[in-house]
C-alpha cells in the first residue's frame, strides 16, 4: 500500500503529495488524517497522510518507507483534509501551513537533533574534554549541549561528528504534554474492605477513615485530592498500598481551564416577537438539514445571544454539534459563562488566553466527541467536529476573523464552506455588519434577519457629540470636555459606572523637540516611538524596540522635549488629577498580558470594584453590565484618517459598538463622543443609531472609488533589506500583471507601503482590482514560483493577500 503524504517542508518545490510505502506493521494504522514520520532527503520530517492508494506513479522499488507513526487516531477528519485543499487554493498558501493551523500549537512538529555514540563505538575514542558530557547519558540533545558549551568545546563536538566519533540523529517530536497524576483506588472488593476494617485496631483512626471512604466511594481519585478530602496523609495511603488494600497508578487527566468555577444552570428565556421572527427560519433550516447563510443584523442589546443559544439547543436536540466564534479574548469570559450556564459540560473553549496544554486538552475533548459545542476565537473554526449542525460568528464584521499571516484565511469564508459540506446553517451576527456582508444580504446571497429593538424595549442610549475645536476656543485644553467631566461626576454621585474608550495604548503617541521639530523614531521601522509611563521607556508597537527617554534633544541638544498625543495610561493619570478618589480599571495590551487578567479585570468591574472601565477596542463590544450608564469616547476620529478605504466603516462600527455598552438594562444610558470632525457622516450616523443610512452613504463612496464590495482586491507585498531590490522586483511584478490580466482588471503600483519600513525591511506593494478575472490564481501562483529561488537565497520576501483587510 502507498501513502500520499504532505511533508512538513514549506517550500514551492515540496508543496505537493509524496508517495511512501506503508510497511506491513502499519498497514492497518495508516489512514487519511494521521501524522507520520518519514525520511526526506538526509533528515526525518513529519508528514500528513492525505490518502492511501494501491498504486503509485513512481517506481515502487525506489519508494522509501514510513518510519513511524505520530498518532494512534487521526487528528484531522476527512472533511478537514478536504477543507485544507480549499483553503490552500483560496489563500495561495503552502498546503502544510494550512494543515498545521488546523491543529492546536501543542501538536505542531518540533524538530531537534540528538547526538550519540555510534553503535559499536567505544567511549574511549571520545576526546577527553567531551567525555564528562556523555558520562551519564549516551544520547544528548544537540541544541541543549551547544547552549552549555564553550566555543572550544563546540568546535571539538562538531569535529567529532564530522570524523564519525559521534553520530547526529534528527528526531521529530511534538509539544504535546498530557497531564498525568497518581491516583488511588481500592485493590479489594467492597465486602473485603469491610472485612479488613474489622481487623484494624481502634487506634488506626486514619486508616479506618480512608477505608471507609473507599467503601462509600469505590472510584479512583488523585492522591492530592484524596488527602485534601479525607484529611489523611501520604504515609497512611502508602501504608495501605504496601498491605495490598489500596493500589496506586498513573492516570491521564484532561485539563479544565474552568476547574473550580461553578456555573449555575439557566433556562431558555422567553423570546420577544422580533427574536421569534428571526429564529423561526433558522430552526427550519436546522430541521430540514439545509445550508443557508443568515445575516442577523440586530442593534446592541437586542438579544442576539439568546437567539444563538436557542438555535444551538435545537441543533443539540437533533444530536448534532455547533461552533461559536467570538472576536476578542475579552468577549470570551462573558460568552463562555452564558454557554456554560446553558449547556454545562457540553462546551469546550478554544482561545489564545489558554495555555498550550489547556487548549490541547479542550481540542481532544472535541475530537473524542465528549463535547457538542466549541466556543472560541478565529482558529476554533477548525474544531474537528464530524456532525456539525450550526456555525455562529458573533460580531461578524470584526477584522480579527482574518488571519494576517499565512495561511491568510477569513473565518467567515471557512465557516460558509464547512456549512455547505454539512448542509447546516451559518449565522453571521452583528449590530454593524461588514459592508460586504450586508450588500450580499441585500442581493439575496445571504438571508437577512433584522432586530431593531432592544429586549424589553429598553431605549438605545442618547448620543451627544462634543466638538473639541469649540472646547479649545473656550479655553479647555484638557483631554476631557466639560460635558464628559460633568457626566462622570453625575454618575459617581449616583453610584453608577462609566466606560471610557480610547483606541490607543501607552502614555503619549510620540515625543517631539519644540526647538527643532525632532521626533523620536524607531531605528528599524518608519514609525514614531510611543512613550510608556509605567516602564519609563519609548516603545515601537511594530517590532518591540525599546529606548530610554532622552532628557535633551539628540539633534539640537535643546531641553524642550515634550509629549504629544494621549494613550490610555495618560488618560488614567489625567482623570485621577481631576477626580482623585475615582477607581479606574484599565484594560489594554499592557494590563492584560498575564493569563486570566481579562476575566479578573472584568469580574472586578462587574462586582463594582471600579467606577470607570478605561480601555482600547477590547472593551468596545460584547460587555453587558447593568450599571453602566455613561460611555465616553475620546479622540473618536483617531481611526478616521488612516490610509485605508475601510477607515470610515471601522470608525462607525467601533463607535456604535462601544455606544451599545450604555443603558442595556433598566437605567437609561448616555454616550458622549469627543471629536475634531463632528460633521463626518460616520460619526453623525452613530448619533442616530442608523446603520442603513451609513451603509447607503458608504456604498456610494466605495462605488465611486472602485473598492469592495464593487471590486475584489488582491495585494502583492514585496519586502527586502535592500531597498533597490524591493523596488526592482515590485516593478517587474507590476509589468507582468499588466501583461497577463484582461483590460478590465486594474493594476496599481508599485508604491511604497503606508509604513515603508518595518524591522529593517523595506516594503513595496502592487494592488489588483477586478470584478471577474479567470486567470487570477494561476498568474499569482506564477509570481511565487518565479521568485522562489531568489527568496530562498536572499532576504527577499513576497506574500500575496487575496482578500486584504489591512492596507498597510
Amino acid at each position: 500500500m502507498i501513502a500520499k503524504i504532505i511533508v512538513d517542508v514549506a517550500a514551492n518545490q515540496t508543496d505537493r503529495q509524496f508517495d511512501y510505502l506503508i510497511p506491513p506493521r502499519f498497514q492497518d494504522s495508516v489512514v487519511p488524517g494521521i501524522r507520520v514520520i518519514v525520511p526526506f532527503g538526509p533528515r526525518k520530517v513529519q508528514g500528513f497522510v492525505m490518502g492511501v492508494s494501491e498504486t503509485s506513479g513512481y517506481n515502487i522499488k525506489k519508494l522509501k518507507e514510513i518510519e513511524d507513526l505520530v498518532d494512534v487516531e487521526p487528528p484531522l477528519t476527512r472533511e478537514l483534509l478536504s477543507l485544507s485543499e480549499w483553503v490552500r487554493d483560496d489563500t495561495l498558501s503552502f498546503h502544510i501551513s494550512v494543515l498545521k493551523v488546523m491543529l492546536p500549537a501543542a501538536m505542531r512538529a518540533k524538530y531537534r537533533k540528538e547526538v550519540m555514540l555510534p553503535e559499536g563505538s567505544s567511549f574511549g575514542n571520545l576526546p577527553a574534554e567531551l567525555k564528562p558530557l556523555f558520562q551519564n547519558e549516551a544520547i544528548r540533545d544537540m541544541d541543549e549541549l551547544l547552549k552549555k558549551m564553550s566555543p572550544e568545546e563546540t568546535k571539538l563536538l562538531l569535529k567529532s561528528v564530522k570524523q564519525g566519533i559521534l553520530q547526529l540523529q534528527p528526531v521529530v517530536g511534538t509539544q504535546e504534554t498530557r497531564k498525568k497524576l497518581i491516583v488511588v483506588k481500592p485493590a479489594l472488593s467492597k465486602e473485603k474492605l469491610k472485612d479488613y476494617l474489622t481487623t484494624l485496631s481502634a487506634n488506626a483512626k486514619k486508616q479506618r477513615e480512608l477505608i471507609q471512604h473507599f467503601i462509600e466511594h469505590s472510584e479512583e481519585i488523585p492522591v492530592v485530592e484524596l488527602i485534601e478530602k479525607s484529611g489523611t496523609s501520604r504515609s497512611t495511603v502508602k501504608s495501605l498500598t504496601e498491605k495490598g488494600v489500596l493500589k496506586q497508578e498513573e492516570a491521564e487527566f484532561l485539563r479544565d481551564p474552568y476547574e473550580g468555577r461553578e456555573f449555575h444552570t439557566t433556562e431558555a428565556l422567553p423570546l420577544t416577537e422580533e427574536q421569534y421572527q428571526v429564529i423561526r427560519p433558522v430552526h427550519e433550516a436546522v430541521t430540514e438539514g439545509r445550508h443557508e447563510t443568515f445575516l442577523l443584523h440586530g442593534v446592541t442589546g437586542s438579544g442576539k445571544t439568546e437567539v444563538y443559544l436557542q438555535s444551538i439547543e435545537r441543533v443539540l436536540s437533533m444530536g448534532k454539534e455547533a461552533i461559536v466564534l467570538v472576536p476578542e479574548i475579552s468577549l470570551t469570559p462573558q460568552m463562555v459563562t452564558r454557554f456554560k450556564e446553558r449547556f454545562g459540560s457540553e462546551v469546550a473553549v478554544l482561545h489564545s488566553a489558554l495555555s498550550k496544554g489547556e487548549k490541547y486538552d479542550e481540542w481532544r475533548r472535541i475530537r473524542k466527541k465528549e463535547v457538542k459545542v466549541a466556543v472560541g476565537a478565529r482558529s476554533a473554526i477548525f474544531a474537528p467536529f464530524e456532525n456539525l449542525g450550526m456555525i455562529i460568528i458573533d460580531e461578524e464584521h470584526e477584522t480579527s476573523y482574518k488571519q494576517e499571516e499565512a495561511p491568510r484565511y477569513h473565518a467567515r469564508e471557512v465557516a460558509i464552506t464547512r456549512g455547505r459540506f454539512y448542509n447546516c446553517p451559518v449565522i453571521l451576527g452583528s449590530a454593524t455588519p461588514a459592508l460586504e456582508s450586508y450588500a450580499r444580504a441585500k442581493k439575496g446571497v445571504y438571508h437577512l434577519l433584522t432586530m431593531e429593538r432592544r429586549v424589553k424595549d429598553v431605549k438605545l442610549p442618547a448620543v451627544k457629540i462634543t466638538d473639541m475645536r469649540q472646547e479649545l476656543r473656550e479655553g479647555n485644553r484638557s483631554m476631557f470636555s466639560n460635558a464628559l467631566i460633568d457626566g462622570i461626576k453625575e454618575r459617581l454621585d449616583r453610584n453608577e459606572q462609566i466606560v471610557l474608550f480610547l483606541n490607543r495604548r501607552g502614555y503619549s503617541t510620540f515625543i517631539m523637540c519644540r526647538d527643532c521639530g525632532y521626533v523620536a523614531e524607531c531605528p528599524h521601522c518608519d514609525i514614531s516611538l510611543t512613550y510608556h509611563r509605567t516602564t519609563q521607556s519609548l516603545q515601537c508597537h511594530y517590532c518591540g524596540h525599546t529606548e530610554t527617554i532622552p532628557t535633551r534633544c539628540p539633534e539640537c541638544e535643546g531641553g524642550s522635549i515634550r509629549f504629544f498625543g494621549s494613550g490610555t495610561q495618560k488618560v488614567e493619570e489625567e482623570l485621577r488629577k481631576v477626580l482623585p478618589e475615582i477607581r479606574i480599571i484599565r484594560m489594554d495590551v499592557d494590563t492584560t498580558r498575564k493569563k486570566g487578567s481579562h476575566e479578573r479585570l472584568l469580574s472586578d468591574f462587574g462586582a463594582g470594584k471600579g467606577d470607570v472601565l478605561l480601555g482600547t477596542q477590547m472593551i468596545a463590544k460584547g460587555l453587558d453590565f447593568p450599571n453602566i450608564t455613561l460611555v465616553g469616547v475620546l479622540a473618536a476620529d483617531s481611526m478616521l484618517h488612516l490610509p485605508d478605504f475601510r477607515s470610515s466603516e471601522r470608525t462607525f462600527q467601533l463607535l456604535t459598538q462601544v455606544s451599545g455598552r450604555a443603558g442595556r438594562h433598566e437605567k437609561p444610558g448616555e454616550v458622549i463622543i469627543q471629536t475634531y470632525t463632528p460633521e463626518h457622516y460616520s460619526i453623525q450616523n452613530v448619533v442616530l443609531h442608523d446603520y442603513v443610512t451609513f451603509f447607503n452613504r458608504e456604498m456610494g463612496v466605495r462605488k465611486q472609488a472602485g473598492y469592495p464590495p464593487y471590486y475584489y482586491l488582491a495585494i502583492i507585498h514585496v519586502s527586502d533589506t535592500d531597498l533597490n531590490n524591493a523596488v526592482k522586483v515590485t516593478e517587474k511584478i507590476s509589468k507582468f500583471l499588466q501583461s497577463s490580466f484582461s483590460e478590465n482588471t486594474l493594476i496599481y503600483g508599485p508604491v511604497a507601503s503606508a509604513i515603508p519600513r518595518i524591522k529593517d525591511r523595506y516594503r513595496y506593494q502592487c494592488m489588483v482590482k477586478y470584478k471577474v478575472e479567470p486567470k487570477l490564481t494561476s498568474v499569482l501562483q506564477e509570481i511565487l514560483k518565479t521568485y522562489q529561488g531568489e527568496m530562498s537565497k536572499s532576504e527577499l520576501s513576497i506574500f500575496i493577500d487575496t482578500n486584504p483587510y489591512m492596507m498597510f
